[in-house]
């Protein structure tokens, strides 16, 4: 076949299928019916109110003629005449307006016996206004309520424009029968006029055209309220729907939980919150891929849903679940899955941690029942025997310490109780301090002296651990600043920054508007990177990184073999100085193979144009190994634990720690 037939083929099909869609021949979805049968009960609703109306106030006109006349003996005549159809349209316009309200109330939904009655309706008004039209035209009037109820019956109400063709042209065909008998008042003749022949086809087309035309607006809305209501549906499900796992997400499950809570549902009888943690799923994403990490968590999400089967579960975010269960057998449920989750590991090894909640009558709020679940869980990491810890009124304590870290680091740092503590770090050659590392201590008035591990993770888990970061910047430069005021030579100082330092504010900036304000050359200021920092939004580091080296600050790598990608960290990064993690030091004398790797790892840094730096060294022979290997730092308590500024100047002073001769007769 020729192209161009093929063409005109297809425009055929096309225009057919136009005709038919706007001649109502086409599949329409259940939304669509039900947003048709909806406007149908609504239109039916005026429709019946104005024609009992308007009936009513016939029958009481053609009443008031009777009484003026009285002839009340013609009352069985007229009744037949005048009064037996309106009283039938006005009980059949009742029902339907009857109808219509319960429906629209919802106190009724049988649209089997709504359309019934539509179509009964509908026939009805027809034979009315083709009665009285028919009895008009005899006496020479308009053929007026023909059209009116034609209006109501087929325009007003949305039929498929089809079944409006073949209800409009039947009830045309009659009308014209019953005019054909008759004799035309107008010319005295038998049987329609011309004219009148003309009037009823336009009447017959105008009607259609307005059926079409009703029909396919309503259509055209129909389908926008669907798609609208599709797109709610699915914004809804979204909100309520983990969109990784398909589980429910901490929107529903705050919901649920707070009924719970609240009284509003009894069941689990003895409830119990439990965070489940995937211990060392990080390593499982680094080895494996990111698409092998989410099809484990599917393959978890199935899993929790199904051995918790009947209870509330929830996604709560990366590698962490919530579930709400019943406290009877819920430690035999978690044992089930960390089995099935211990089996599942390949060459990283994976466990479940999970920690457990059981609510007071007080409680009321599922997100601080689930923060206590998730500190009970996160106590057992690392524990490899520990599977559960159920939150005590040990960790009470500790959780009471975490919340007040967070509501008072603010007040912490303007109140001066954040302090900086120096750790030296000792030149291997010739002993004498060539560095300082800065540790943050929480001098605090209730808790005393708080150390690192005791609010560094908190601040970091819940974002604020910038603030701390940025005050122990300001400090050290403020120290500095202090120093070159009194003519005194102060070491290079090397500062731990958190990953989410560069998430969260500019620090960059904020290092380069530091060193400006007190005067400090940026080669004083050393930056520490930990390796485990680096596995994550690795371009917006490297960008980070470049911006602190291209601005003269030096970038050291901390904690060195203490992750899975030490060597791709060195690969894709530069750095100044590697710091190497304690372990390795501290597994000399059991370890044969911890010296071969350490005296590599030295070798590696000369290669790569870099200083060593050896964490942890605690006593002499390990500080002569060092300097056997080519270490170039080291930093450790045998040399000074991490001290005050002026306890570190009274280590100096007594001899036990030695700076520099340059440097040393610069401060004397």
């Amino acid at each position: 076949m020729p192209a161009f037939a093929v063409i005109l083929k297809r425009k055929e099909l096309i225009l057919m299928r136009h005709i038919l869609r706007f001649l109502g021949f086409e599949h329409r979805s259940r939304h669509v019916k039900e947003y048709f049968f909806a406007e149908n009960m609504k239109a039916a609703i005026y429709m019946s109110a104005v024609i009992i109306v308007l009936e009513a106030a016939m029958i009481i006109r053609r009443a008031l003629i009777i009484v003026s006349r009285e002839t009340y003996d013609k009352m069985p005549s007229y009744f037949m005449k005048y009064y037996l159809d309106p009283l039938l349209l006005i009980i059949t316009a009742s029902v339907m307006l009857a109808f219509s309200v319960r429906f629209m109330k919802g106190i009724t939904r049988n649209k089997r016996i709504g359309t019934a009655m539509l179509l009964f309706f509908t026939f009805i008004c027809l034979y009315f206004g083709i009665k009285v039209s028919v009895g008009d035209y005899r006496s020479g009037e308009q053929i007026l309520t023909l059209m009116t109820m034609e209006l109501f019956a087929v325009c007003l109400l949305n039929w498929q424009p089809f079944i409006s063709i073949m209800i409009l042209t039947a009830s045309y065909l009659y009308m014209y029968h019953r005019m054909n008998g008759l004799i035309a008042p107008n010319t005295g003749g038998e049987g329609v006029t011309t004219a009148m022949k003309i009037n009823l086809f336009t009447m017959w087309i105008s009607m259609i055209m307005v059926c079409i035309s009703n029909y396919n607006n309503t259509r055209s809305q129909a389908i926008k309220d669907e798609r609208l209501e599709n797109m709610n549906a699915y914004l809804s499900k979204l909100s309520l729907t983990d969109d990784l796992t398909g589980m429910h997400n901490m929107n529903y499950f705050h919901a649920e939980a707070k009924k719970v809570l609240d009284g509003t549902v009894k069941e689990p009888d003895e409830p119990v919150f439990l965070f489940m943690d995937i211990e060392n799923f990080k390593s499982y994403n680094e080895k494996y891929g990111f698409h092998k990490g989410t099809e484990l968590l599917k393959e978890l999400a199935v899993l929790i849903e199904d051995i918790f089967n009947g209870s509330l579960t929830a996604r709560y975010s990366d590698d962490h679940f919530v579930v709400l269960t019943s406290l009877e057998s819920y430690r035999d449920k978690v044992k089930k899955l960390a089995k099935i989750v211990h089996d599942m590991q390949g060459d990283v090894q994976l466990s479940l941690k999970c920690g457990a909640y059981c609510p007071v009558k007080e409680d009321r709020d599922p997100d601080l029942a689930c923060d206590r679940a998730r500190f009970a869980c996160n106590s057992i990491k690392k524990h490899y025997r520990e599977t559960v810890r159920m939150y005590d009124e040990k960790l009470q304590s500790q959780f009471r310490q975490k919340q007040y870290i967070v509501n008072n680091i603010d007040l912490a740092i303007q109140s001066g109780y954040i302090k900086v503590y120096y750790q030296p770090v000792i030149c291997v050659t010739d002993g004498c301090i060539c560095g300082l590392e800065a540790l943050a201590r929480w001098e605090d008035p209730e808790y005393g002296l708080l150390p690192p591990s005791a609010f560094i993770d908190i601040l970091e888990e819940y974002r604020q651990i910038y603030k701390l970061d940025k005050c122990i910047i300001e400090q050290v430069c403020r120290d500095h600043c202090a120093a070159a005021g009194r003519g005194m030579e102060f070491p290079p100082v090397s500062i731990n920054l958190s990953r989410l330092d560069f998430e969260l504010c500019d620090i960059v900036g904020f290092l380069c508007d530091m060193t400006g304000r007190y005067n400090i050359s940026r080669n004083k200021l050393d930056i520490e990177i930990t390796e485990s920092a680096l596995t994550n939004k690795q371009s917006q580091l490297q960008r980070s990184l470049a911006d602190l080296r291209r601005n003269g600050f030096s970038i050291w790598l901390d904690d060195f073999g203490s992750g899975y990608s030490s060597l791709n960290v060195l690969k894709d990064f530069h750095f100044d100085v590697l710091k190497i993690d304690m372990k390795f030091l501290a597994g000399l004398g059991t370890n044969e193979k911890a010296g071969t790797i350490l005296s590599t790892i030295i070798t590696l840094t000369k290669q790569l144009n870099m200083y060593s730096l050896t964490e942890g060294v605690e006593h002499e022979e390990q500080f002569n190994y060092l300097s056997s290997l080519g270490c170039t730092k080291a930093q450790g308590y045998f040399f000074s634990k991490p001290v005050t500024l002026d306890d570190l100047n009274e280590l100096i002073s007594s001899g036990k720690l030695r700076l520099p001769a340059a440097a040393a007769s610069q401060n004397a």
